[in-house]
């Protein structure tokens, strides 16, 4: 239920700022709205304000706002066909753009709220640990190695080298400089799309425990937040990467510790993880936080900063997705967007308020496609009729929006089959 509740209020949000965009762009050029509708299908509550019908339908997942004189071509003022093309185009561009105006109003809400982000975000990005078939065990990056840059671009922090990284992700090749005894080395591969990983580079953390999770092994001896790993079956550790490395490895677990000064021993015996086999505990790194806030106006810059970074990966998804270099089976419907909202609802509101944003870019991008049905494909319409200046035929427009209704269906029930899928094997979107 609390699932269904996180996913309703997300969805009713994104559709009626999405509405409400087409409804106010249309009341400024003087077209009359005569339903504004939030979900589609039977009507649930409806109350009529003027000479607008405002309701509360019972699908969920859309809406829409009726004008007058949409569909018929009347000479009235305060119809719609009578307008100029350039008045249709910010009409049918206004739900997109109200979607970008949500998402830079949230992630500018959020950077003046602060955010925790970890200590070593902060810090020179030397390499701690490589994980195992990583990209950067592939480019031959080594513990002990400062990375200076990615693809020509300098990166001075772990979080400039995260951020970096995102921006990178539809790349085909990757060139990264890093410093290395004095000396700096260029290191050089490929990005496989089609199976993304992390960059798997990481920094030292050390071995305390952050947190143990009740009934788990770990738990059921007495290990507490605090303590720190000495070592493990008689290997000696200096960061938590090595501890996670022997424990999923180990059968059972001879574990020396230090606490408040003091060292202890003892003997644990751990659990599988259903999903990996592999031997697990129940423990959690101590990973020190700091609150970055941002000021008015730099909490602005770096929300459009942020909704032109999502934009521009989103387009780059749908054309590799175009070109068979993304598989399509990435696109997630309405099942995944509950899970994801559930799932941050359960953390908190911060993580909730910035899944509302990206999805709200993701809402906007795909209204703009140059898709029959869609906004994007509306768009295009119009465009054509004011370069043409003349309407185009009616029976041209009756076979692009039966083109574009059965696209959209089509899309809608592959994105569907993909939740089921991914719903039933497991799988995380």
């Amino acid at each position: 239920m609390e699932y269904l509740i996180a996913f309703l209020v997300l969805i009713g949000v994104l559709i009626w700022f999405h509405e409400l965009g087409h409804f106010l762009f249309a009341k400024l050029f003087g077209v009359k709205v005569e339903v504004f509708s939030i979900g589609f299908g039977p009507v649930l509550l409806k109350k009529r304000y003027g000479e607008t019908e405002y309701r509360l339908s019972a699908i969920p997942l859309g809406g829409f706002v009726k004008l007058y004189g949409e569909e018929d071509n009347l000479a009235d003022p305060k119809a719609f066909s009578s307008k100029p093309n350039w008045q249709k185009i910010l009409i049918a561009f206004a739900g997109s753009f109200f979607n970008f105006i949500l998402a830079v109003l949230v992630f500018w809400f959020l950077g003046l709220l602060g955010k925790e982000v970890p200590k070593y975000a902060l810090e020179k990005p030397v390499v701690g640990y490589v994980q195992e078939n990583s990209l950067a065990e592939k480019l031959g990056i080594r513990e002990g190695d400062l990375v200076l840059s990615i693809n020509g671009k300098e990166v001075k922090t772990w979080k400039e080298l995260e951020e970096r990284m995102l921006r990178e992700i539809f790349a085909r090749t990757i060139t990264v400089e890093v410093l290395r005894d004095g000396k700096v080395v260029v290191l050089k591969g490929n990005l496989d799309v089609k199976n993304p990983r992390a960059f798997g580079a990481e920094p030292t953390i050390e071995p305390v425990i952050g947190g143990v999770l009740e009934g788990s092994p770990a738990h059921q001896v007495g290990i507490r937040k605090g303590d720190k790993i000495l070592s493990i079956n008689g290997v000696e550790v200096k960061t938590w990467q090595e501890s996670v490395k022997l424990i999923r490895s180990s059968e059972k677990i001879n574990l020396r510790i230090e606490r408040d000064g003091l060292e202890k021993e003892l003997t644990i015996i751990p659990m599988k993880d259903p999903k990996t086999n592999l031997s697990v505990i129940g423990v959690m790194p101590h990973i020190g936080t700091v609150k970055l806030k941002q000021g008015v106006y730099e909490s602005l810059v770096a929300s459009v900063e942020k909704i032109v970074l999502l934009s521009g990966l989103t387009l780059k998804a749908v054309w590799s997705m175009i070109t068979g270099t993304l598989s399509p089976t990435n696109l997630g419907g309405p099942i995944a967007i509950a899970q994801l909202a559930g799932q941050s609802a359960q953390q908190g509101i911060i993580p909730y308020l910035n899944l509302l944003a990206f999805i709200s870019v993701q809402l906007a991008i795909f209204n703009l496609l140059p898709l029959p049905m869609l906004d994007g494909g509306l768009i295009v319409l119009f465009f054509i009729e004011m370069l043409r200046r003349k309407p185009l035929s009616v029976k041209f427009k009756e076979a692009w929006q039966k083109t574009g209704l059965a696209i959209i269906i089509a899309l809608s029930l592959f994105v569907i089959i993909n939740d089921f899928i991914r719903l039933f094997s497991g799988k995380k979107f």
